[in-house]
Order: C-alpha cells, then sequence, then structure tokens
C-alpha cells in the first residue's frame, strides 16, 4: 500500500507533467468510453428490437392460404381456396405435438364510432387461446375469454390508438360501447401492446372481437384467414411443417408439397437468427472495446517508460538515500494504477452521461422504450479491468526503475 505522503507525492509528479498526463489517460479514457458506450448502446438495440416481438411466442407459426403453384389432382395451378375452422380440428386430431391452434379472422377498413369520434382500424376475431401466441399488454380490463365465447357475448378489446382516438379524454372505457358498422361491442379491455409483428395489422390499431361472433356479424361462415399456432416444449416447428402442411392441404385438395399454397411462418427461425444477431454484435463490441483499452494500456506503459527514463537521476538519488527496490516499484505502478483508474472512471462517467441522454430520446408518454445502461456489476467489473491494465501497464517501467542503479544516474546527470 502507499502511504499518504508518497500519495502527494505522486500528485505533485503527475501535476508537473499535465501534457504527459493528459496524454496517458486519453487513450485509456477513450478505451472505456468505447466498451461502455457501446454496451450500452448494444443493450439498448436489443431492447428496441425486442420490443418489436414483445408478448410474442418465441415457438410459434402463422398459417395462412395463397393461390396454388402447382396442379394436383385435376386442378390447375392459381387456383384460390379458404381456411376453414375445420383446418383447425384436423390439427387438432393429427399433429399432437401442437399445443396452441388459434384462428383468426379479420375484416379491413371497418369504422368504429363512439360519441362523435371516429377510427378507422381493422376488426380481428380471435380465441382466447390467442393470448398464448402474443400477450396482450392490458391497460385497462381484461381479454376475450372462454365466457364471452359461450355466451356469445358483444365485446371487444381494443388497441392503444384506437383508444386514444376514441377517448381522447382518458380514463377506464371498460363497460362503455363503441359501434362496428351498426352493431354495439362493449369494450372490456384496452391492449397497450407495442409489438411491431403485425399479424393481421398492428396491436394499436385493431379491435379484437370473439371469433366466433365476427364471423356472424361480417357474414363469413366457417371461413377464416388465420391459423396461429405453438409447439409443444421441445419441439421445434421447422421439424412438423411439412405435416402441419400435409394434413391442411389433402382435404382442399393441394399438393402436400406446395409450400406457397399453405404459408407457414416460422417465427422460431426469426428469433434463432435475431439470437445469432445479438451475440455477434455482442462479441464485437467486446473485441472493439478491449483492443481499444489494451491498445490505450500499452499508450500508458510507453509513456510511463519515457517518463522513468527522464526521471533516472530523481530514481538513483532515492536509491542512493535508501530507497528499497519496493519502494521504487510501488511508486511506479501506483502512479499507472492512478493514471488509469481516474482516465477510466471519467470514461466512465461520460459514456454513462451520453447514455442516458440517448435514453430520453426513447421516452414516450413518460415511459422509457429502451434502456440504453450498462449494468451496476458491468461497471464494477469496468473499473476492476482498468486496476489489472494499471498494473499490467506498471509493470515494465517499474522493472527498468528498479533496475537503475545509483551510480549510473549520477554519470548520466
Amino acid at each position: 500500500m502507499i502511504d499518504l505522503d508518497s500519495f502527494h507525492e505522486l500528485l505533485e509528479t503527475l501535476l508537473r507533467n499535465k501534457t504527459r498526463s493528459f496524454l496517458t489517460g486519453f487513450g485509456v479514457f477513450w478505451g472505456v468510453f468505447m466498451l461502455v458506450a457501446l454496451m450500452g448502446g448494444g443493450a439498448g438495440m436489443k431492447e428496441l428490437l425486442n420490443n418489436n416481438f414483445e408478448g410474442f411466442a418465441t415457438n410459434s407459426a402463422m398459417i395462412w392460404e395463397q393461390p396454388t403453384t402447382k396442379p394436383y389432382h385435376g386442378f390447375r395451378k392459381g387456383r384460390y381456396w379458404n381456411l376453414t375452422t375445420s383446418d383447425v380440428e384436423r390439427l387438432h386430431q393429427q399433429v399432437p405435438q401442437l399445443d396452441v391452434i388459434s384462428p383468426m379472422a379479420s375484416k379491413w377498413g371497418v369504422q368504429a364510432v363512439h360519441d362523435d369520434h371516429k377510427f378507422n382500424g381493422n376488426v380481428k376475431g380471435l380465441l382466447p387461446e390467442y393470448a398464448k401466441v402474443e400477450a396482450p399488454k392490458l391497460y385497462y380490463g381484461r381479454f376475450i375469454n372462454d365466457m364471452d365465447i359461450a355466451q356469445q357475448r358483444k365485446v371487444c378489446v381494443i388497441g392503444k390508438k384506437v383508444y386514444k382516438t376514441l377517448f381522447p379524454k382518458g380514463g377506464d372505457p371498460c363497460g362503455q360501447f363503441i359501434r362496428l358498422d351498426s352493431v354495439y361491442y362493449s369494450v372490456v379491455g384496452v391492449d397497450y401492446g407495442g409489438g411491431n409483428m403485425n399479424i393481421n395489422g398492428s396491436a394499436e390499431e385493431s379491435i379484437s372481437i370473439p371469433l366466433s361472433l365476427m364471423q356472424r356479424a361480417f357474414n363469413m361462415g366457417e371461413n377464416i384467414e388465420m391459423i396461429a399456432i405453438t409447439a409443444m416444449r421441445g419441439v421445434a416447428i421447422s421439424d412438423i411443417t411439412p405435416r402441419i402442411r400435409e394434413v391442411i392441404a389433402r382435404p382442399h385438395d393441394i399438393d402436400p408439397t406446395d409450400e406457397k399454397a399453405v404459408m407457414v411462418f416460422n417465427t422460431e427461425v426469426l428469433f434463432g437468427l435475431l439470437d445469432s444477431l445479438f451475440e455477434g454484435v455482442d462479441l464485437l463490441i467486446w473485441l472493439v472495446g478491449i483492443g481499444t483499452l489494451l491498445a490505450g494500456a500499452i499508450g500508458v506503459s510507453n509513456i510511463m517508460m519515457v517518463t522513468v527514463k527522464e526521471r533516472t537521476t530523481e530514481i538513483g538519488i532515492r536509491r542512493a538515500i535508501g530507497a528499497t527496490p519496493r519502494v521504487i516499484l510501488v511508486q511506479i505502478i501506483s502512479e499507472s494504477i492512478l493514471l488509469t483508474t481516474v482516465a477510466g472512471m471519467s470514461g466512465i462517467l461520460f459514456a454513462v452521461l451520453i447514455l442516458q441522454m440517448l435514453e430520453l430520446g426513447f421516452t414516450e408518454d413518460g415511459i422509457v422504450q429502451s434502456h440504453f445502461q450498462v449494468s451496476f456489476w458491468t461497471a464494477i467489473g469496468a473499473a476492476a479491468l482498468l486496476a489489472a491494465l494499471g498494473i499490467l501497464a506498471g509493470l515494465a517501467p517499474a522493472g527498468r526503475a528498479m533496475a537503475i542503479k545509483p551510480v549510473d544516474a549520477m554519470r548520466e546527470e
């Protein structure tokens, strides 16, 4: 440990060489700033991307119909067809690896009216199970439940933009009525889900009603537009996709290998790509940050070597009057640690300030949308890394200082 007198002497030495001390510490400052800023920025961008898929099941898939691209059973390609609720039952019976099977219907350009306020959005017909695929973020009330389906209740869950347009004064709208076309529906929930997956339209601009009610209200019969599914734990959607396509295709006289006719959008692949992307970004951040830190530490070591050479006489005199090699070692390494620590902590504080300003730019309705910051333990780890780098940077100059002999120092003078 260094005593108080030695610490004062160390500060005086550093202050006498302000320019050199600044140049010595700037490399470490910049390295730490880059590392912390990149880590905080990377965490913030990762959170922003994750917000786009907020509440969405990672082991899910979406199934919808498109015109056939292959002839089959005497039918030409280009034939249009429709998914029906019977397809849902077939999936339940013939694909036991599926956990949730939730059909969906939708209608675009429906005008919702409350008092004198109007909103043109899309209506989704859903079942309660859909909440296991895309979890709603309820600000008020609840989601559609089994009793709504059983009792054929005229209820709805409205999205964030629908709510703000129809109820500009705010407050809990549950129990109030809105009109869709000529039918009135009681609002039972407000969904503030911020995900941007846009399954049959954005959740913020959607009005969700029970599926069976929608099929009757809009004269859709048994037709549906999409089936949302999730797989059992440990089952990959990609492994059962051919079976899913076959179960749906054959009753509609579609070639089971016609992948474009029976579209199966596997979100599992998308989330896997995102995870790989985040891992690559994290690796790049650490490589750039640590590389910059090491460059700064090497700069500290080089400049400390110059300092030791210029102080040869001083060190020789100290050795002549009884300073031990350990005292010289502690002095040089302490100077190196102080420089790297002060510069590094300044870099951390400056990076945190910049990240905090960046975070303010991603605030909506007083709620932070993404946190561009590093954790407390990450900062502690960075401080410990700085101290270690300071010791390493001071080893070579300290070794050279301990090798100085008083006689050689006097001769050089």
